[in-house]
């Protein structure tokens, strides 16, 4: 009855995960601060490519992790850096069953760890920051990238990008806009992640906690210069923004449930004060009823594996089992 009655629902096609691809790894490292998570080599990227695939998720959001980085972030252009051959790689291995989405920032590859070229005051300049976009953009379609994702939260991104891509002749490239993208709390296990150098914050690009408005601003900005997607970043803190958006999107809408919110859930779990697994599908399903068509997530391999088993318990078990009642009458406990 519970089943039969379910206002919402979660498939694993719905899920996302990002991956981290580090440049001269000989094995995957572990991440300290996201345990289960790592920084992958080409050959561990590979096997965790096809888990994900057999799986049946709905796509892979790639990082790079390079080993060089200078201020205009050249590796995010070159076609031998660390991203934009991960990129070639997962088209070549599971390009047929997943989407291969490309994260197009500049913080992974500058020295300064901001998403932008900086200015001579130390600002971040915004539109030298968009010529370097529009040059990644393009150099990740070459590579194989079929979703764009662009998480910079510079003005004019999209727009930039999506120029970019259709006179370079990919037009066919779609593009996320990590519309609304909070200055979050949260984000401090992704820094280890891409072994961020940042210095100081940003404050200045990405949007203040208390502006839920300005947040659907973003997000109308970018469907207007062309966005086949927009994202609200973080999910946890921001489900009000997710679920407005949601209401007025004309196109579809993601949530990414970022580093801190997989991090405090796995360290609840580890010491025994939480169940994992159902924390984080309660999690994930409140951030679908929210509003969200998709979501990124650290978990998406652990809850599609759990949500076919289950569905794999429901089509092959008997009449008593399928319906969630034990064979006795009663309830399971």
């Amino acid at each position: 009855m519970r089943r039969l009655v379910a206002e919402t629902r979660l498939h694993p096609a719905e899920l996302v995960l990002p991956m981290f691809i580090r440049e001269g790894a000989t094995d995957a490292i572990d991440i300290s601060s996201m345990p289960g998570v790592q920084q992958h080599s080409l050959d561990s990227f590979r096997r965790a490519l096809h888990e994900a695939a057999s799986v049946g998720i709905g796509g892979v959001n790639l990082f790079g992790v390079p080993q060089h980085k200078d201020a205009v972030g050249s590796g995010a252009t070159d076609p031998d850096g660390i991203l934009n051959v991960a990129i070639r790689v997962a088209k070549e291995e599971v390009g047929d069953a997943l989407v291969v989405q490309s994260d197009l920032c500049l913080d992974e590859f500058t020295d300064h760890g901001h998403c932008g070229v900086l200015a001579a005051d130390g600002s971040v300049d915004n539109d030298a920051t968009l010529l370097r976009y529009r040059d990644m953009a393009v150099a990740q379609a070459e590579a194989g990238a079929e979703l764009v994702c662009l998480s910079g939260m510079m003005d004019g991104q999209i727009a930039a990008a999506r120029d970019a891509l259709d006179v370079s002749g990919y037009s066919g490239t779609a593009l996320l806009a990590y519309a609304a993208k909070y200055a979050s709390a949260f984000y401090g296990p992704f820094r280890e992640a891409v072994a961020s150098t940042l210095q100081g914050d940003r404050r200045t690009y990405q949007l203040d906690s208390g502006n839920g408005r300005e947040g659907l601003r973003e997000v109308e900005q970018d469907i207007e210069e062309g966005a086949d997607i927009v994202m609200v970043k973080p999910a946890m803190s921001y489900l009000d923004v997710l679920a407005r958006t949601a209401d007025t999107s004309p196109v579809p809408v993601w949530a990414y449930q970022i580093s801190g919110e997989y991090a405090m859930i796995t360290a609840a779990a580890q010491n025994g004060w939480i169940d994992r697994d159902a924390a984080a599908m309660e999690a994930l399903i409140g951030i679908k009823r929210a509003g969200a068509d998709a979501i990124l997530t650290y978990f998406a391999v652990d809850m599609a594996r759990k949500l076919n088993e289950e569905a794999g318990l429901r089509t092959s078990g008997s009449s008593a089992d399928v319906a969630g009642i034990a064979p006795t009458g009663k309830a399971p406990e």
